[in-house]
């Protein structure tokens, strides 16, 4: 397949920036055939090959870039198309924003202090703040928050994500974000639901746990982090700083979901331990791997064996302590997402056979992509999760599914919006693009995008009032608001 960096009638036409090492005949065929035969998550029978290229022009997605893991070895590392239109190719030192892939690094680095007897995993979390205190709340029913369920997403605080502040925008302090006050964009972080009993994605959690690290080490966070673990891992494309420093680079251009640019360019995030990363999928290839190493005591750069045992064990929805655990309980995986505006990425590792990948996008919506090439790698390179599920679709009538728009409340702050596209349901979640829905049935529908399905529950008049997501092993049910 031939390439090249332009932009011509509107299509994006994509480059591949190559490492400058040859790499083997063997390898070039696992890179092609991941490329050039990529299918979404779920098909429908008879669907044919997509390559990399043609998602990139459907999604509107101008770079990507992927780092291959393969026996506890970066095996390949590539970049696809450009930083933004008209600009450089994206090669393997090419910098994206990481989202939400802050976390799982940002919870190691507390990790260290844990181990470092500075913080403390089952303590009362204000025990250990210092410029700033959880404030009570009925909700907790007497209960206090520890490090533990905030790094869990168990702690029964608020605020799910962040947006970020445009260039231009006044950004507020930590404590400003802590309590909602302006230039917040965002509502206090406080305490929604009693402690340890439920478990509820919180990016409010982790930005109490980065005052917490910031009040026990008395220095900046992007300086723990990097002397804690980004240095000793050698991740040297990477920072928590905010904004990017002008020293590091090239950096990727954040684009929407139409792929014109963000506005302003990549936004700001003092929540720096739940959104604020920096980097690149070699380098975060350089995580995964440690953690790998960690787990099966070849490495304590960062973490003892144990105390990297204790961050992968699974608990309420399947997640560590900074990470989500996935797979078979023989063969299980640490994964994470990353959306930030016009940055979206994946990264997955295997714990006990050396393998992983990740992929990092600078487009909203990017995840789709992502997830796709995930699907692309896991049946090219014979991992046992991530295969394509196939299944059939069948027809439902128009007045049907016009009895199933509306919005429903799966999550405080996580919403799902269903409309009728043409012929077809849509569905768009907080702060996510319109996903197509095909029909499997009169009330259950499935979507290409992601392996996850939703069913709605209906009045005997046949209009919904509820819907149930099927995803991951777990039921999310919404109650229908509008």
């Amino acid at each position: 397949m031939k390439y090249s960096a332009s932009l011509c009638a509107g299509l994006l036409l994509v480059t591949v920036s190559r490492p400058a090492f040859a790499e083997s005949a063997e390898v070039e065929k696992h890179i092609e055939a991941v490329t050039e035969c990529m299918h979404t998550p779920v098909i429908l029978k008879g669907d044919p090959c997509i390559t990399l290229e043609k998602r990139m022009e459907e999604l509107h997605v101008h770079g990507v870039s992927i780092a291959l893991i393969r026996d506890g070895k970066v095996q390949w590392a590539r970049g696809f198309g450009v930083v933004a239109v008209g600009g450089a190719k994206v090669t393997p030192e090419t910098i994206f924003q990481a989202g939400s892939i802050s976390k799982p690094i940002a919870a190691m680095a507390a990790l260290t202090l844990v181990e470092k007897k500075k913080l403390n995993l089952e303590a009362d979390v204000n025990s250990e703040l210092i410029t700033w205190k959880l404030p009570s709340a009925d909700a907790a029913k007497g209960k206090q928050v520890t490090l533990r369920e905030l790094l869990t997403h168990t702690g029964g605080t608020t605020v799910h994500g962040f947006p970020g502040y445009a260039k231009g925008e006044p950004v507020p302090t930590l404590i400003e974000v802590l309590n909602g006050e302006k230039p917040a964009n965002t509502p206090a972080i406080r305490i929604e639901a009693e402690p340890g009993t439920k478990w509820n994605y919180s990016g409010g959690g982790f930005t109490i746990m980065q005052q917490m690290v910031v009040d026990v080490t008395k220095e900046p966070f992007p300086k723990v982090v990097h002397d804690a673990v980004l240095g000793p891992v050698g991740m040297k494309h990477s920072t928590y700083e905010q904004p990017l420093p002008a020293t590091m680079g090239p950096a990727a251009v954040p684009s929407e979901f139409d792929g014109t640019a963000v506005k302003g360019g990549a936004h700001t995030y003092p929540e720096m331990a739940a959104a604020g990363l920096w980097t690149t999928p070699s380098d975060l290839a350089e995580y995964v791997m440690e953690v790998q190493r960690s787990l099966a005591g070849k490495s304590n750069r960062v973490l003892t064996q144990a105390m990297t045992e204790e961050m992968l064990k699974p608990g309420m929805g399947s997640w560590g302590l900074g990470v989500q655990i996935g797979g078979a309980e023989s063969d299980r995986y640490f994964s994470h997402g990353g959306v930030n505006a016009g940055f979206e990425a994946l990264f997955v590792g295997y714990e006990k056979h050396g393998d992983g990948a990740v992929v990092m996008t600078n487009a909203q919506g990017g995840s789709r992509l992502a997830d796709e090439m995930m699907h692309s790698i896991a049946t090219e390179y014979g991992w046992p999760d991530f295969k394509q599920v196939v299944r059939t679709e069948v027809k439902v009538d128009p007045a049907v599914l016009a009895k199933y728009v509306g919005t429903y409340a799966l999550m405080p702050g996580f919403d799902m919006t269903v409309t009728v596209d043409g012929d077809h349901l849509a569905t768009q979640a907080t702060r996510q693009g319109k996903v197509p829905m095909f029909a499997e049935s009169q009330t259950k529908f499935g979507t290409r995008v992601v392996n996850a399905e939703i069913e709605f529950e209906t009045e005997a008049d046949g209009k919904a009032k509820a819907m149930v997501l099927h995803q991951n092993g777990r039921d999310l049910r919404g109650e229908k608001k509008n």
